[in-house]
């Protein structure tokens, strides 16, 4: 473990960061979840709300450095591929 004051200030922070970054991940995956269910239950109309759901909580992620902004951008295009082919 660390002893120096400013390297337990960083594990605090990095805890602190983990634990937050989490929260944030798996939110974002809740949400996909959600849009790739209802295209499994081929539900347009609960994909398109799925999808409208699922886009800010996706940008919201790589503003907050969760993802990088491009795999957001990827992930938001895919699933909307996916529901605009339903």
């Amino acid at each position: 473990m660390a002893n120096h004051a400013s390297a337990l200030k960083r594990a605090r922070q990095n805890e602190k960061r983990r634990v937050r970054n989490k929260a944030v991940r798996t939110r974002m995956r809740g949400a996909i979840k959600s849009v790739r269910q209802a295209l499994e239950a081929k539900d347009q109309e609960a994909a398109r709300e799925a999808l409208k759901a699922a886009e800010p909580i996706i940008d919201k992620a790589a503003s907050k450095g969760v993802l990088p902004k491009r795999t957001a951008a990827r992930k938001i295009s895919r699933l909307a591929k996916q529901v605009h082919t339903l």
